[in-house]
Parts: C-alpha cells; sequence; structure tokens
C-alpha cells in the first residue's frame, strides 16, 4: 500500500466490469481539484490496463500507483491541472 499517497477521495467501483471503472474514474476526476488524488478501489482486473490506458492519454490526470492484491485492484490518479 502506498501510505505516503494523499488521498482526496475513494471511488468504489467494485463488482463493476469494463467500461464502468474507467467512465466513473474520468467523471470523478473531472470534480477534483488539481493536486487531488483519487482512490479507485476496483474487482476488475481489466482495470489496470484501462485506467493506466486513460490517464496516459488524458491530459491534466497522470496515474500515480497501482497496486493488486487479493482480487481487488486499487488505483491512485492525480489531476494535475
Amino acid at each position: 500500500m502506498s501510505s505516503n499517497i494523499d488521498v482526496t477521495e475513494t471511488l468504489d467501483v467494485t463488482g463493476q466490469n469494463c467500461p464502468m471503472p474507467v467512465i466513473k474514474t474520468k467523471q470523478a476526476a473531472d470534480e477534483l481539484a488539481a493536486g487531488d488524488v483519487l482512490e479507485v478501489v476496483a474487482t476488475d482486473s481489466g482495470s489496470m490496463s484501462d485506467i493506466a490506458g486513460w490517464a496516459g492519454s488524458t491530459d491534466g490526470v497522470e496515474l500515480v500507483d497501482q497496486v493488486e492484491g487479493d482480487g481487488v485492484y486499487t488505483h491512485y490518479v492525480r489531476k494535475t491541472e
């Protein structure tokens, strides 16, 4: 677990499958202020590549970290602008 990440908000998308985790992550990120970090908790293994791909191709957000454990995938997305 990344304890040095200051999480602003947590988004729970457990039980939801592609593309919902990414869609909900985008919606939640749109509401954040610059510098805020969104923690996304998912159970869809595809969210690892989906959220990484979305963050990599989206201006104003960066993927800080991804943690995989026990069927749960946690993503940390920072709003950069």
